[in-house]
């Protein structure tokens, strides 16, 4: 599995210092620094949150973790459930058919503090495609 592209406001950089890594750091810590801006000079928009509906247990971690306010939490629909794997279903089932959705995208500047507080490692940051 490929790391996620972060970006240039050194969270990479400041993770490596700590001896965490983005996806495994400690979600304690992003949790904390929720709803503080970041000193993230990257453009809204310039990277996008992408959540693996396979990996994604709903728990609300990005949504506390973002300072601002790119995703929610709500119920996975037809269309989303039926590009789920079998473990997938079954993860969606037991979790209420709750999901994280990037629905402000565009406001994302790329702080990485989503990617860093999920637990199921199931947000990744990427370059916007036109």
């Amino acid at each position: 599995m490929s790391e996620p592209v972060l970006n240039s406001c050194g969270l990479r950089e400041m993770l490596a210092e700590r001896g965490e890594s983005a996806n495994g750091g400690r979600r304690e810590e992003a949790l904390g620094n929720a709803k503080k801006k970041t000193d993230c000079r990257q453009e809204p928009g310039a990277l996008v949150p992408v959540v693996d509906r396979n990996r994604c247990e709903g728990k609300r971690d990005c949504v506390e973790a973002c300072p601002y306010d790119v995703f929610e939490i709500r119920s996975i629909g037809a269309e989303e459930r039926r590009g789920l794997s079998i473990i997938g279903r079954l993860k969606a089932f037991a979790h209420g058919g709750q999901q994280a959705f990037a629905v402000h995208a565009e406001a994302c500047r790329g702080c990485g503090l989503c990617v860093t507080a999920c637990p199921e490692r199931a947000i990744t940051l990427r370059p916007r495609t036109a």
